[in-house]
């Protein structure tokens, strides 16, 4: 079966150069590559018809909103992160084979977690599975992701994102 990869910034950053034809980015990708010579490397690709830019219905990026909320890697996925993985979602429902390219480990522990196959280029690909909880580092009293402070509403300590292993 012929397989799609998915590349995200990490991708270009760390040098990747794609061997087949059917490689996809999302646009809003471009916002975080930054240095030049990632810039170029992506623009390459693109004018060689070898990178494929493709937009992502709000469909799929729902879904994966649902997905990263029950693990709470909402807190620390960019919006450029959550639709190369909306992408890879919808790659996966019309029946393609994907693999996501990234070193990004917070999108592979959602791929994970959604069971969308990674690899990863230059880093050791994640082994576990992690979820994210805001904290208070005081009282140790738990916040919903979209709690808006840094401090605590009960004791005043700040608050942080902290992992905690899944036992899968």
């Amino acid at each position: 079966m012929e397989i799609y990869y998915i590349l995200d910034a990490s991708a270009f950053i760390n040098g990747y150069r794609p061997s087949s034809e059917n490689n996809y980015t999302v646009p809003e990708i471009t916002a975080e590559i930054k240095d030049f010579q990632s810039r170029l490397l992506y623009d390459n690709l693109v004018d060689e018809g070898k990178l494929i830019v493709k937009q992502v219905s709000d469909k799929y990026i729902n879904k994966v909103d649902s997905a990263i909320l029950k693990s709470g890697d909402i807190l620390r996925l960019s919006t450029p992160d959550k639709r190369i993985i909306a992408l890879a979602v919808m790659f996966s429902d019309e029946g393609k084979s994907v693999n996501v390219i990234s070193d990004d480990y917070t999108i592979q522990n959602t791929l994970k977690i959604m069971n969308i196959p990674f690899s990863s280029i230059i880093m050791d690909g994640i082994k576990e599975i992690y979820n994210w909880k805001k904290i208070c580092v005081g009282c140790k009293k738990e916040f919903q992701e979209d709690y808006p402070f840094d401090d605590c509403d009960v004791c005043g300590s700040d608050i942080i994102k902290k992992r905690i292993k899944v036992n899968k």
